[in-house]
């Protein structure tokens, strides 16, 4: 966990920073951060991923799982082409998060944001706050009680409604990137460099009801349905694919002549 505190206290500093810095800083509307966030943020996915197998005993196996999940993740994300924020995705990153756990989520998340940036072409100063973002909202359906207890229909009605939430989590938190970028708006909702953060906060809660209320809404729909439908079923198949994985099994070798031994 100390390792998934780190790399989110970097995403934090570096969604937020421009609402604390001067003016005349040049570290206002992200103009030169996102190469230096991008190459932070690969060691600290790596250390994610050590750090979660050590504290877990999952080996290499699944690495090979996040890789075939951030692969179908990244083969989603066309389908929709974010038409009103209809992101088939989103889905997938709530369920196998669920069964893989916050660190291996939060890896997943990003590196399905990374893999689906270079799809798409959708490589640009926006995508390592992508890649954090889709992090938190994976590794937040890792962190739902219950993991062990919760099954069938209250696990999926659970989900359904974690993904409704973090949906609109994940636009709120990417319209706090986009909206320092985003020049020409009325005073009302614009980003003013320098004020008082809850002066700015509250334009921009203006600003996310004004301009993506309806996309965020669109996401939040599309994810609750199809987990509601497709829910119990993937979630079978990824718990079937960790068990075949044996993750976490001891090997044991059996002696015919006097039973099993470890």
């Amino acid at each position: 966990m100390a390792a998934l505190a780190l790399v989110s206290a970097v995403g934090v500093i570096a969604f937020g920073w421009p609402l604390l810095a001067d003016p005349g800083s040049g570290l206002i509307a992200h103009r030169a951060d996102a190469p230096w966030l991008f190459a932070a943020l690969l060691p600290l996915l790596v250390a994610v991923v050590v750090a979660t197998i050590a504290d877990t005993g999952m080996d290499a196996k699944a690495v090979a799982m996040l890789g075939v999940l951030a692969a179908v993740g990244a083969a989603l994300r066309p389908l929709g082409a974010g038409t009103a924020g209809l992101e088939p995705m989103f889905f997938l990153m709530v369920l196998s998060g669920r069964v893989l756990g916050p660190g291996f989520g939060f890896v997943l998340g990003s590196v399905t944001m990374f893999a689906s940036a270079l799809l798409t072409g959708g490589v640009g100063p926006w995508m390592p706050f992508q890649m954090l973002a889709m992090g938190w909202f994976t590794m937040g359906a890792g962190l739902l009680p219950g993991a062990d207890r919760i099954r069938g229909r209250a696990e999926v009605l659970m989900l359904g409604a974690y993904g409704v939430v973090a949906a609109f989590a994940y636009g709120t938190v990417m319209n706090l990137q986009g909206w320092i970028l985003v020049g020409g708006l009325s005073s009302g909702i614009s980003f003013h460099p320098g004020d008082p953060v809850q002066e700015n906060l509250v334009r921009f809660l203006a600003y996310c009801l004004a301009t993506s209320l309806g996309w965020d809404l669109g996401r939040a729909v599309l994810t609750l349905v199809l987990t509601l439908v497709l829910g119990a079923t993937v979630l079978k198949a990824l718990r079937r694919a960790t068990r075949r994985a044996a993750f976490e099994a001891r090997i044991t070798f059996e002696d015919p002549a006097r039973g099993p031994r470890g």
